[in-house]
């Protein structure tokens, strides 16, 4: 937004600055990952450059997935992992950590608007 008040703010930064707001937070990212915190949606030049080995060739759709599953954290949503092999992988799943037999997806709904999703990370 250009004038009035946000519920929280997207900052593109290096993995140095990533480290550093999110570190202030308890959070060791060790310039490698992104992170949401109080009101900022902190993510990682180089995740956003680059992309994860799964993306490399749709670094867009990684850019999506980054912005959804942070944007899930300022929501309150927590980590789930694949619901099951060749299933959609949840957005809010840590994907950078492998796919778990999932297939590679950035978004929250499906194409019926139904909740992509998984069991709880514990």
């Amino acid at each position: 937004v250009s004038t009035g008040s946000a519920d929280f703010v997207v900052r593109l930064a290096t993995p140095g600055t990533v480290d550093e707001i999110c570190g202030r937070y308890g959070l060791n990212t060790r310039g490698e990952v992104n992170c949401s915190v109080g009101k900022d949606v902190v993510v990682n030049l180089k995740r956003w450059l680059l992309a994860t080995p799964v993306y490399a060739d749709d670094v867009d759709a990684y850019r999506a997935l980054i912005i959804n599953h942070e944007v899930g954290h300022f929501l309150g949503h927590d980590h789930v992992t694949c619901p099951g092999p060749g299933r959609p992988a949840p957005a809010m799943m840590q994907q950078i950590k492998g796919m778990r037999g999932c297939t590679p997806n950035v978004w929250p709904y499906d194409e019926k608007g139904r909740p992509v999703t998984g069991p709880r990370v514990p």
